[in-house]
């Protein structure tokens, strides 16, 4: 069984830059808590000393002063250090002040400096500032001073550079990701034009600073030198085969003909020679190099010209239902091979049980930018568990088997010319009986 696609599943890139960036930004907030731990008790403590002083200044100063002294020395805190005292009434209503952490540990510190009468607050009576209640020989007072004294900024500013620190990071993580996809990338991209046969544009860079990227480039370069050298090696081996065995045969079916008397011998004898050649043939087209032409080609010509010598036979009937002005993506040769092979398959083994004749119906609609021709004859079809095997080299079902008269080629040669022109061949069994051959190809425009 196919293991299911996880709809989670990511590139190779993103899952590395998934990883990093956790890992990243798991380190910049241990650091920023560790950071921010060390820095808080030092900042309160300075804060509250800082406060504690200005009242203990305000205090000595309003004490050892007489009452007309007093007046101008309140006024001119006030013009210049932005400091006012004013005294604290019964009735005043004020906002305490801030209940986080670091605005609990200053009140804290300046109830140990001040005392414990000490109040701190945002406003008094609806005026906004840094109110700090103190007492002054038995009278209570209210010191108001800028907040900016309060500094809280530092706060902000570890935002500030968490949001900095956490957007390098991703960068760095997205470029390091890169790095590393990039030559998996590029090998991706050989092995699919070693695919495809493209031997030529399949080489990777041995000259790499990697040690372990350029032993796989070197590997997978001298892979594709030894391929291509097999290919060559086929292509020469092919081509010496149908010189030196067709040759002979010729020879062969001539002697034949001419010296043997008994014309049903020399008719048996001319039909095994035929299927020699065509057997050879069926082989050289399975063997073909895996480069394909394409240009814009009229499938109602291609149709025409393989239904040609199947007009006056008697025991096959074709139906065809074709879209008008069909054009496809495809190598004109290779495509009337693809037709011819699946005509010569539903001949020998799409014929009806009851009449004897092969009926065969082939459409061709437009989808979009694909072409869908489908063939299909009514004849007893396949089991499905072979369905999958039909276009295996070699592999024959059981009527093909039990007929033995070709190579188990003729669907394999079929699939290979639509995979490598860029279609798509699925075979399939008819609801009503018979084998369907369903093809995709590139539409081509007009």
């Amino acid at each position: 069984m196919s293991r299911l696609r996880s709809p989670w599943r990511l590139s190779l890139f993103w899952r590395t830059f998934f990883l990093l960036a956790l890992l990243l930004i798991g380190s910049i907030l241990a650091w920023l808590q560790t950071l921010r731990s060390l820095e808080f008790e030092p900042r309160a403590i300075q804060t509250a000393q800082q406060i504690a002083s200005l009242v203990n200044l305000s205090r000595a100063a309003l004490i050892h002063a007489d009452a007309i002294a007093r007046v101008s020395l309140i006024k001119t805190m006030t013009e210049q250090e932005s400091v006012r005292i004013v005294p604290r009434e019964p009735g005043d209503r004020f906002e305490p002040f801030e209940s986080d952490a670091l605005s609990e540990r200053i009140a804290l510190e300046l109830n140990i400096r001040l005392g414990t009468g000490t109040e701190l607050a945002n406003s008094v009576n609806g005026e906004e500032g840094l109110w700090v209640g103190f007492t002054i020989d038995g009278d209570n007072y209210w010191m108001r001073t800028n907040r900016d004294r309060f500094n809280r900024t530092a706060g902000r500013t570890w935002v500030v550079w968490l949001i900095t620190a956490a957007a390098l990071s991703l960068a760095g993580a997205a470029l390091i990701a890169r790095l590393i996809n990039r030559p998996l990338k590029q090998l991706s991209f050989a092995a699919s034009r070693v695919r495809e046969g493209d031997f030529d544009a399949s080489t990777l860079d041995e000259s790499v600073a990697t040690s372990e990227i350029r032993a796989v480039n070197i590997g997978f370069n001298r892979m594709s030198q030894q391929l291509a050298k097999i290919e060559q090696d086929r292509a020469i081996m092919l081509a010496g085969i149908s010189h030196d065995l067709r040759t002979p045969l010729a020879r062969l079916r001539l002697e034949t003909e001419l010296s043997v008397v008994d014309e049903e011998a020399r008719a048996n004898m001319a039909s095994d020679i035929s299927q020699l050649d065509a057997i050879i043939g069926k082989f050289l087209d399975y063997a073909r190099p895996d480069k394909a032409q394409l240009s814009t080609v009229a499938l109602a010509g291609v149709l025409d010209a393989g239904l040609f010598g199947y007009r006056n036979r008697t025991d096959m009937r074709v139906n065809l239902d074709l879209e008008k002005g069909l054009l496809v993506l495809a190598d004109g040769v290779e495509l009337g091979r693809v037709i011819s092979n699946l005509l010569e398959n539903a001949s020998r083994y799409g014929k009806s049980v009851d009449t004897g004749v092969a009926v065969l119906d082939i459409a061709a609609k437009a989808r979009d930018n694909w072409v869908l021709l489908r063939v299909r004859d009514h004849g007893i079809g396949v089991a499905d568990a072979q369905l999958g095997n039909l276009t295996k080299p070699f592999y024959r079902g059981e009527a093909a088997r039990t007929a033995a008269n070709g190579a188990g080629l003729g669907l394999a040669i079929v699939e290979k010319i639509i995979l490598r022109m860029g279609g798509t061949f699925v075979l399939s069994n008819s609801s009503t009986g018979g084998l369907v051959a369903n093809i995709k190809l590139r539409r081509a425009s007009p």
